[in-house]
C-alpha cells in the first residue's frame, strides 16, 4: 500500500509559562497513522516576555495587541533558527499559542502569537487559532489533544497530560471523550518557587508535607468536580475557585503541596475507574507532571495499584502536545476534522485553524 508523508512543526506554549516547545514531526498516512518525531526543543522564554505572557490577562487591549505581534515574531524567530540548526525545513508551522483568555461560555478563547508575524519571521506557512471554531459551533474549544490520541496512540486506554492543568482522553462507548480534571503545574509551581525553586522535584517537597483534611474537602467540593464531562479549566477558573481557597488556609507550604497532589490524584483516579473497561488499564502519561513521583505514587494507591503505567520516552512525555498540534495542521491541510465534539460538546465535528502564508 502507498503511503504519504506530511512534514511539519507543532509549537506549544502551555499555561505554566515555561517555554516553548518545538517538534520537527513526520507523519505517515498508510492504512493507519504513523508518526516521528525528528527534532525536538524547548526554548525558555527571555525572562521581560515570560512576565508579559504570564501577566497578559491583564494587559489593556492595546498592549495585548502589540505583545500579540511581538510574540509572533519572537516565535517566527525561534522556529526559523531551529530549522537552520536542524537542516530541515517544514510544509507548515502549527502553532497552539499562549492562551490570554478561554470562556467558552461567552464565546471566546484567546491565544496569541500572531499568525502574520510568525509566518514573516520564519518565512514559512503557518496554521493558528485552533479553537475558536469550535467555541463557535458551542463547544469548549478544548481539549483539542484527543483526536490525536485517537489516531496516534490507539493502544492506550487513558491519555493523561499533566501540565499547567490536568486533561485526559479515552474511548467511552464509541466515542473519543476528554476533558480537564483538575489543575496541576498551575498551582503547584507557584508554591514551589516560594520555596525556591521553579518547580517540586519528584515531588519531594510535597512528600514531605502532611494533607490538611479540611483543605482536601473544600478542594473535593468544587463545582467543577460535579460536571461529569465536556468541561474545561481556564485560568479565570482557577484564580476564582482554587486560588482563594490556598490563600485562606494559612497552612505551611508543603502541606498545600502535598493536599494538592491528594487531591488531584483522588480526582484523576475517580476519573480512571469512571470510564475504565478492564481491569488493568493501560495509561500514557505526558508533561512535566509525569515526572512528578510521589503524584505517580498517590495515583496508584487511588487505583490499588489495578494499572499499567506505560513506559513512555521522555520525548514523547516532553513533546506530545506539539507533536499533536502538528497533526492537528496536517489534518487542517487535508481538510478533514480535527476536533471532536464528542470531546468538546460542540454541535458537530469541525476542521479548525487559520492558515496564513
Amino acid at each position: 500500500m502507498s503511503s504519504i508523508i506530511y512534514q511539519a512543526i507543532g509549537l506549544m506554549s502551555g499555561t505554566s509559562g515555561d517555554g516553548l516547545d518545538i517538534a520537527f514531526c513526520e507523519f505517515e498516512l498508510t492504512d493507519k497513522w504513523a508518526f516521528r518525531i525528528l527534532n525536538a526543543s524547548t526554548v525558555p522564554f527571555p525572562e521581560a516576555l515570560k512576565k508579559s505572557l504570564m501577566h497578559s490577562h491583564e494587559l489593556s487591549a492595546l498592549d495585548l495587541a502589540v505583545l500579540d505581534v511581538e510574540f509572533g515574531k519572537w516565535t517566527g524567530t525561534q522556529v526559523k533558527a531551529f530549522c537552520e540548526k536542524i537542516g530541515k525545513k517544514p510544509e507548515i508551522i502549527c502553532s497552539h499559542g499562549h492562551t490570554v483568555f478561554h470562556q467558552p461560555s461567552k464565546g471566546i478563547s484567546l491565544q496569541i502569537g500572531n499568525g502574520w508575524a510568525i509566518h514573516q519571521a520564519s518565512g514559512m506557512k503557518v496554521i493558528n487559532d485552533f479553537r475558536m471554531l469550535d467555541v463557535q459551533l458551542g463547544g469548549q474549544g478544548a481539549p483539542l489533544v484527543p483526536i490525536g490520541d485517537r489516531l496516534l496512540f490507539s493502544d492506550m486506554d487513558f491519555c493523561l497530560n499533566l501540565g499547567g492543568i490536568s486533561n485526559v482522553s479515552m474511548e467511552h462507548q464509541g466515542k473519543r471523550i476528554a476533558f480537564d480534571c483538575s489543575p496541576f503545574n498551575l498551582l503547584l509551581n507557584p508554591i514551589a518557587r516560594e520555596l525556591g525553586r521553579e518547580y517540586d522535584d519528584g515531588g519531594q517537597w510535597a512528600s514531605e508535607g502532611k494533607v490538611n483534611l479540611d483543605l482536601l474537602e473544600k478542594l473535593n467540593a468544587l463545582s467543577f468536580y460535579k460536571v461529569p464531562s465536556a468541561k474545561s479549566l481556564g485560568r479565570e477558573d482557577i484564580e476564582r475557585d482554587f486560588e482563594p481557597l490556598l490563600q485562606d488556609s494559612e497552612i505551611p507550604l508543603k502541606d498545600l503541596l502535598c493536599t494538592l497532589v491528594e487531591h488531584y490524584a483522588m480526582q484523576i483516579a475517580a476519573v480512571i475507574k469512571r470510564y475504565q473497561s478492564q481491569s488493568n488499564p493501560r495509561v500514557l502519561i505526558t508533561g512535566g507532571g509525569a515526572y512528578h513521583l510521589y503524584f505517580i505514587n498517590r495515583l496508584d494507591f487511588h487505583l490499588q495499584g489495578a494499572w499499567e503505567h506505560f513506559p513512555a520516552s521522555s520525548q514523547i512525555i516532553e513533546f506530545k502536545e506539539a507533536l499533536v498540534f502538528a497533526f492537528l495542521g496536517v489534518l487542517r491541510l487535508r481538510e478533514e476534522s480535527n476536533c471532536l465534539a464528542s470531546v468538546t460538546g460542540a454541535s458537530s465535528d469541525s476542521c479548525g485553524g487559520v492558515i496564513y502564508g
